[in-house]
């Protein structure tokens, strides 16, 4: 800031009318306290170029959410992503043009949010429904991402074929509770009725064998599997 302050100083005495009087120091003082808030802007500016995205804008929030996956997507152009579970691997591609969910789910698989978590609701014929848990560890990770919403993107015309991976849109009733970024599900069939309702983002290319499995699974009256189905891991191919 000291350096700035010296650099507008010495710009002031170099644009003095040679003809014209010399300045008072009063004066001079006068107009730096003039600019000083155009000096400050500038050095808060620099101070923030030196931050990482997630420096800048974690935790998120409904606010500024949208504005992290605009510039994070620009940066991490990766569509293809992998889920390791125990009946075997499911290859997602991620659809491009649904840019904010993309980002989003490269986001939290890179900061390995899905890691650990559950096919927490399994409805034969259906979907599966993965990434809740329980898990203090788990937990603890989302609460450093924020809490926030993703606004529903269904301009792409894309069906809910089977092998459809979806997330719920931010603005049903209950959305925090029912619409949770953290969350995704993928259809076992055709859904079609779910179109305009949830944003479809991507599509399973690999492993809908291991969808079928997993679908398969005893659950209870509340569709929750009787045995825990973890999510591993998942992983960004490219």
């Amino acid at each position: 800031m000291r350096g700035l302050l010296i650099l507008a100083i010495l710009l002031l005495f170099n644009c003095e009318d040679k003809q014209s009087k010399p300045k008072t120091v009063e004066k001079i003082i006068t107009k730096i306290d003039t600019i000083k808030p155009e000096i400050e802007k500038i050095a808060i500016e620099i101070d923030s170029s030196k931050l990482s995205l997630e420096e800048r804008y974690l935790p998120l929030n409904d606010k500024n959410a949208m504005d992290f996956f605009r510039e994070y997507g620009k940066v991490h152009k990766e569509n293809k992503v992998r889920i390791f579970t125990q009946y075997g691997t499911i290859d997602l591609e991620l659809f491009n043009n649904v840019e904010y969910h993309r980002a989003n789910f490269i986001f939290l698989t890179k900061n390995k949010i899905f890691d650990g978590t559950q096919f927490h609701r399994v409805v034969k014929n259906f979907v599966i429904q993965g990434g809740n848990s329980d898990e203090p560890e788990v937990l603890k990770k989302r609460g450093k991402i924020g809490r926030y919403l993703l606004p529903p993107d269904v301009r792409h015309g894309y069906k809910h074929k089977r092998g459809i991976i979806s997330i719920p849109s931010g603005e049903i009733d209950d959305a925090y509770k029912l619409a949770s970024p953290f969350e995704f599900f993928i259809t076992q069939s055709n859904q079609y009725h779910l179109d305009g309702e949830y944003t479809a983002f991507g599509r399973v290319t690999n492993g809908l064998d291991v969808v079928d499995k997993i679908a398969e699974q005893e659950v209870d009256g509340g569709h929750w599997p009787m045995h825990n189905i973890y999510i591993d891991k998942v992983e960004v191919l490219k």
